[in-house]
């Protein structure tokens, strides 16, 4: 089955990285998982408020740029939070910036500095990362609907 991005969605990626805009259309045509974009540019009140409440961990947010998406995933229609949901997005992510050459960063693998270089599914980033950090005895942050433009 294949997907599109609602008018909605195609707002929220006004202001962002043309770059970013096309790996996320390219990915709607590739994944098997819905999905729609929820936020793309924010304004720093915008940020601040999330930091604020937890949501965020950082006021250098690359959504700040126009640099980052977050995500939802669609079960039926539905917002659907599982993270297994997230990293199916995320190996369609992955194959988009691989064909138009976009290096992309993914919220739940943040050691992962580009994921068109990961040998593996998004899924074993993920686990990746957990594990590395755990391994630190630091906390793992995951942000699945997250991906951004990396540096």
């Amino acid at each position: 089955m294949s997907y599109n991005l609602s008018q909605r969605s195609l707002d929220k990626l006004a202001g962002v990285d043309d770059r970013l805009v096309k790996v996320v259309n390219r990915a709607i045509e590739l994944t098997k998982v819905d999905f729609g974009v929820t936020e793309g540019l924010r304004t720093i009140e915008r940020q601040t408020q999330l930091v604020a409440a937890g949501k965020s961990q950082t006021m250098a947010s690359k959504h700040i740029g126009g640099k980052a998406v977050d995500l939802v995933a669609y079960l039926d229609g539905e917002v659907c939070w599982e993270l297994n949901m997230y990293d199916d997005i995320a190996d369609a992510m992955k194959q988009a910036a691989i064909e138009l050459n976009v290096p992309i960063k993914w919220g739940c693998a943040w050691i992962v500095e580009d994921i068109r270089l990961w040998r593996g599914t998004m899924e074993d980033a993920m686990m990746h990362y957990i594990d590395t950090r755990r391994k630190e005895n630091k906390r793992p942050f995951l942000d699945g609907p997250h991906f951004e433009i990396s540096s």
